[in-house]
């Protein structure tokens, strides 16, 4: 926000011959306006932080959306279990996210692959950060291990839910959030010199930073640890697992939903950013685009996903409906900020297509993936990037990243193929770097038979063997049905 400038000097003389007296005036008049300045100031930093506290809020309400997803998704007798992998995300990508994660993510000044600094939030808050901001964007990186849980459900032992969520949390989801969202990023769009081929990567909420890392992860874990037993029959024809409680999937969809008006708007992180001095149009009118674009996305996927799989299968069925709805919040989230709403449809629209053929693929290979995570996050979230740098709108793009004037935009919008470029290289580092960290972690435990629960133990359900009883009471719920 703009100071109130006074100048004594400047004052002074419009308050007569006598000097003295007209000095003391205007200097006292001048110490009143800095006064009303720095309250003006500190208004809208405790506005800024409230706004980005309430969208951590949101973000983090979506751990109860993923927990009753994943709980309808798997079968009874593995509800219990499911559920407190969701409870150790949070948790334990709490610590090790204040430990390390923040410092590797954030950390300035630092190099182009790294941060180096902030470990356990030394020196926070400072110049640069608050506490709110790290309480946002440890939100984010519980989220993408919450995705990869949901890839590897229902076979999968504890210990290792402990391992690799601590080690995504930790290191390699900060890694990639270092590279497209810090300020010193080698492939940051926030950097205003040196752009990765003049423009950085637009990745604004994340669909490749969040989702496509868990995606990714949770893909390493699924195909290294083989199909759920009986997922597929003895010529390899697929065989359905549905989940136990459609309820729990519908309600763990609206949850997520909801959470997305924090994952989304909330990225930008302030609010009170005027784009023209005394004018109605804002950064608070791109928040409220933002909201719009990943609405309109995520319900086009739904219906489209909806017809899609009605003439596929014969079948409305509400499951795959929730699954489409998720895909195109994941795809529109790259670039929710900077596209206009009527190409935010074309978002949700491909995205179905894509969730629907990845999961045929899926099913083709012998691929099982109980909640479609790493189709849904990692083929969508691919898509969300590559349409980010498609229709990227200039007068979007120049706003929302104002720090050097006349970069690139969508190549459908005019903009050229520089932005396609950078976000191309993001899809590829992003596999790359997820292939070679989470995919040697998975087959290492594998090696270790710290990986895959026993066969008895995985027919019997976790719940009773692992946890000591079943979540529910009902006798036809307790044989897994």
């Amino acid at each position: 926000m703009a100071s109130l400038n006074c100048s004594a000097g400047q004052l002074a003389p419009l308050f007569g011959a006598n000097t003295t007296n007209a000095t003391a005036a205007a200097e006292y008049i001048c110490s009143q306006f800095s006064a009303v300045s720095n309250k003006f100031t500190d208004t809208a930093y405790a506005v800024d932080s409230t706004y980005l506290l309430f969208s951590a809020y949101l973000v983090f309400s979506m751990q109860l959306g993923f927990a009753m997803l994943c709980a309808g998704s798997v079968r009874a007798k593995n509800t219990m279990n499911i559920m407190l992998t969701n409870v150790l995300d949070a948790a334990a990508g709490g610590l090790f996210y204040y430990v390390f994660g923040f410092a590797f993510a954030f950390g300035s000044p630092s190099n182009g692959f790294i941060g180096s600094h902030f470990f356990g939030l030394k020196e926070i808050p400072s110049s640069l950060f608050d506490y709110s901001y790290f309480l946002y964007q440890w939100a984010f990186a519980i989220a993408a291990a919450g995705i990869t849980s949901g890839s590897i459900a229902e076979r999968t032992q504890f210990v290792a839910y402990l391992i690799y969520s601590s080690f995504l949390t930790g290191f390699v989801y900060p890694v990639v959030s270092h590279w497209f969202w810090s300020s010193d990023g080698w492939a940051s769009a926030n950097k205003t010199e040196n752009l990765l081929f003049g423009s950085g990567v637009i990745d604004f909420a994340g669909s490749g930073v969040v989702h496509m890392v868990g995606g990714i992860a949770g893909f390493y874990g699924a195909l290294i640890e083989g199909p759920r037993i009986g997922r597929f029959d003895h010529n390899g024809a697929a065989v359905a697992l549905r989940g136990h409680n459609a309820s729990l999937v519908v309600l763990g969809t609206f949850l997520l939903w909801f959470g997305w008006y924090g994952f989304n708007p909330g990225s930008f992180a302030k609010i009170l950013n005027p784009y023209t001095s005394g004018n109605y149009y804002g950064q608070w009118s791109a928040v409220g685009r933002t909201a719009v674009t990943t609405t309109l996305s995520g319900c086009t996927a739904a219906l489209t996903t909806l017809f899609g799989k009605r003439i596929l299968s014969g079948h409305w069925n509400v499951t795959d409906v929730c699954n489409g709805l998720l895909g195109g919040f994941a795809a529109i989230t790259a670039g929710c900020s900077v596209v206009e709403p009527w190409s935010a449809v074309i978002c949700g629209f491909v995205a179905a297509l894509v969730l629907i053929g990845c999961n045929i693929v899926a099913e083709k290979v012998k691929y099982d993936d109980p909640l479609e995570a790493a189709q849904l996050h990692g083929g969508c979230g691919a898509w969300g990037v590559i349409f980010t740098a498609l229709f990227a709108t200039e007068k979007f793009v120049n706003e929302v990243y104002p720090g050097r004037p006349g970069r690139p935009y969508g190549l459908f919008m005019g903009g050229g193929w520089r932005l396609l470029a950078a976000n191309m290289v993001q899809i590829a580092v992003v596999i790359g770097w997820v292939s070679v960290t989470m995919g040697p972690l998975f087959f290492v435990m594998h090696k270790l038979k710290l990986l895959r629960i026993s066969h008895d133990d995985e027919l019997a359900g976790m719940d009773l063997t692992r946890h000591g009883g079943f979540a529910y009471t009902d006798d036809s719920l307790k044989q897994g049905i």
